[in-house]
Parts: C-alpha cells; structure tokens; sequence
C-alpha cells in the first residue's frame, strides 16, 4: 500500500495532476461506453454526439478568449446534423452532411459583415472537422452489429497509449520528445505507449475481434502515431491559444477536449484498418 503511495505522490508531483480521480474518470467513461453499446448502440451515437457538444463549448470559449468568433448555435446545429447522418448514412452520410455543414456555417457568418470574417471562418471550419466531423468514426466504429467489440477494441489501444505513456513518462521520463509543444511528452513515455499498446493490441484483436493478433500489432503501431499526433495536436493548441487545459469538466483530465484529443485522430485510423482487413480478407 505504501510503494502505491509513494508512486501515486510522485505522477502527481511531476504529471502536475491527481492521479485517483483520472483513473475514476477513466473507469466511468469505459462503464458509459460499454453500457450504451451494450444496450442499445444508437445510444452509444447520442453519447457521442453530447460529448462533441461539450467539446464546441469548450473550443468556443477558448476562441473567444483570442477574439475569434464562432456561432455556437450553428456550430451545435451542424454537429448534430452530422450525428444523425452519419448513424444513417454511414461514411456517405458523414461526408455530404459535411460538405453540407460547411458552406451553410460561412454563410451564417456573412451576418456578421466582412471584419475578422476569414479569422471566424478559418475557426469554425477547423473547429467542424476536429471535433463532429472526425468524432463521426466513432460512430461509424460503432454502426456495424459487432460495433461493441470494435469501440471496446478501440478503447483499449488509446486506453493502453494514453495510460501507460502517461504513467512510464511521469515516472522515468529524462528526455522530451517535442518541449517547445509539450514539454512533459518524453521519448521513455513514447516507448511506454509502444509496448503496453502493441501488447493490448494484439490482445484486443485476437480475444476481442477474433482476429490475427499480428494484425493488432500493426494497427497498434498506427495507433500510437494518431493517438501521439492527436495529443499535440491539442497541445499546440492550447500553447496558441494560451491555455492550460481547455476545460475543467473531468477531474484529473481537464476538459472534454483534454480527453478527446488522442480519441479523434484515431478513430478515423482504427475505421480504415478494419475497413481494409474487411476487403482483404
């Protein structure tokens, strides 16, 4: 009981974080997860879609801060609207109510007049594809009957990547990989997320999905890039943006965008492997 003391004092001097509370964080978002997927699937797209508007809220704050406006009303409508088509219409779906969403989102800013119109513009775009756009591969993760073995297959590799790069990174840490991004991402923590995710991995494919574990450790090694990519993605901007966290929703995690930031890059790389092994095979 002492030695996990001593180890939970210590991530929590380095990590800056509270190490009991993000892992209870952690275990209940896998229990909704599990649950809505369990029960009926298309609340699993409902859980989905009410976490990007967690999400829209966050960055929409966030940009007002630098004077940037963004619509959060036609933000929230156009996310919603890609929710539903893409439970409907899978990857065609997601992608006309895109193509849709977007030149609907530069006309509502029109009302604003011509002043900081391609700043606006620029954020609301990107702010679309990050967040109801690339989040729309969980859903289509989750479309499939077996949706539950392939969410619960993808919760394990971030789960594995973001868990034990965290934990291997704040305990022996020495040597960061990007400082001027994220300064606490270290090369020991890298190699902490390739071990424990290519292990979970193959794991994961061959109990979970029934399928060659040596596929898993592939699609492993893809994983930890999105999931690693995604993460300083969110960490560049927060250093833009001036933030520390992007939100305070999830304690021991920050914001719902702290907590996305590895999950939305993924999910697009997880969909295409299983779609590829589907032809292939």
């Amino acid at each position: 009981m002492s030695d996990f003391q001593s180890i939970n004092n210590a991530i929590n001097k380095r990590a800056g974080r509270k190490l009991g509370p993000s892992i209870l964080v952690s275990l209940s978002l896998i229990a909704l997860i599990w649950f809505a997927l369990a029960y009926h699937r298309e609340i699993f797209a409902v859980v989905v879609a009410v976490a990007v508007l967690f999400g829209i809220r966050e960055i929409v704050r966030a940009f007002s801060a630098r004077e940037i406006y963004i619509s959060s009303a036609s933000l929230v409508t156009g996310s919603l609207g890609l929710a539903y088509a893409t439970w409907n219409g899978g990857v065609a779906g997601l992608a006309i109510a895109t193509a849709i969403a977007i030149p609907l989102l530069l006309i509502q800013l029109l009302t604003k007049g011509p002043e900081g119109f391609v700043q606006s513009a620029t954020a609301t775009t990107f702010s679309l594809l990050y967040l109801p756009f690339l989040a729309g591969f969980l859903i289509l993760l989750a479309r499939p009957s077996n949706g539950l073995a392939r969410v619960m297959t993808f919760v394990v590799l971030v789960g594995c990547n973001d868990t034990f790069g965290y934990i291997v990174g704040v305990l022996f840490g020495k040597h960061p990989m990007v400082p001027n991004i994220s300064p606490k991402k270290s090369w020991e923590g890298l190699t902490g997320s390739l071990i424990f995710t290519i292990t979970g991995g193959s794991l994961a494919f061959n109990y979970i999905l029934k399928m060659h574990w040596w596929i898993g450790a592939i699609v492993a090694l893809m994983i930890v890039f999105t999931a690693t990519c995604g993460d300083l993605i969110e960490s560049a901007m927060k250093r833009d943006l001036q933030l520390k966290d992007m939100g305070s929703l999830l304690p021991g995690h920050g914001g719902i965008l702290d907590r996305l930031d590895s999950v939305l890059i993924s999910a697009p790389a997880l969909w295409l492997a299983l779609e590829l092994v589907k032809r292939w095979s």
